[in-house]
């Protein structure tokens, strides 16, 4: 089964900005690696599935850690991006890139791992229900006896009350006096599913000289109590919840 929400167009459009859509990406990449490994800890975690790995957000602090990493994504463009993060923090042969979406994770990459990783809001794009529940399934298949996975996504939960259509994104100004704006335009159509879709904006310039462009994407706004359900409905266990700032991170386990 392939996914029917195609992302790519749009992340390998975004890819080049994806670090400056935060507001420290060092700091983020340091708190991404030492929050995963606090989770990790005395889990007997060494191998770890990044299932969207983006440009390496999570792969490239946990191979600065010293896990074994495999790191795959759909986009081309998000995965040069990631290879050229993890060179400049030199650990380009401590990670294996594979180019491939949630639903073909277990007809591409093969062996076992002690952990699955989804952060990012990922998950969200898949939009019907077996798309979700076979993404699971093959985090589920992946993991050893006593596995984790660790989800992190935007809880729609809040969202599905009020629909915001403004959200804002971020401002950095640089030495020449340059400027790089993002937000955030979002779409509601009610369902079922209900479907949100996110206009980017990206404007960058200064003076009299700036250049606005815009990218579109769909989410499925899951809460975290729906697939939390869905995560016991694939095998999991002991499922739990945290928030990460911008995120809600949900811990569960294979059983043994």
């Amino acid at each position: 089964m392939q996914a029917i929400n195609d992302t790519n167009a749009f992340y390998d459009a975004i890819a080049e900005y994806y670090p400056l859509l935060d507001r420290d990406w060092e700091v983020r990449l340091e708190r991404e690696g030492l929050g995963l490994r606090s989770i990790f800890r005395n889990k007997g975690i060494q191998r770890v599935l990044d299932a969207a790995c983006g440009v390496g957000t999570q792969a490239v602090p946990l191979a600065q850690l010293g896990y074994d990493v495999v790191a795959a994504d759909p986009s081309a463009g998000m995965l040069r991006k990631a290879r050229t993060v993890a060179e400049h923090y030199g650990v380009l042969d401590r990670i294996e890139f594979r180019q491939v979406d949630f639903l073909q994770l277990r007809q591409t990459i093969s062996g076992v791992f002690d952990a699955v990783v989804c952060k990012g809001n990922a998950l969200p794009h898949l939009l019907l229900d077996e798309e979700i529940e076979g993404a699971l399934r093959n985090f589920y298949d992946l993991l050893r006896p006593g596995g984790m996975v660790v989800i992190g996504m935007r809880d729609f939960g809040p969202f599905m009350e009020t629909r915001p259509r403004f959200l804002p994104g971020t401002i950095h100004t640089f030495d020449d006096g340059s400027e790089f704006i993002t937000f955030d335009i979002w779409e509601w159509e009610d369902g079922p599913p209900v479907i949100a879709t996110q206009n980017l904006y990206i404007i960058s310039g200064k003076a009299d000289h700036y250049r606005t462009i815009k990218r579109q994407v769909v989410f499925r706004p899951l809460s975290t109590d729906e697939v939390k359900v869905v995560l016991l409905e694939a095998g999991f266990e002991d499922v739990v919840d945290q928030l990460d700032r911008s995120e809600q991170v949900l811990i569960a386990r294979k059983p043994e």
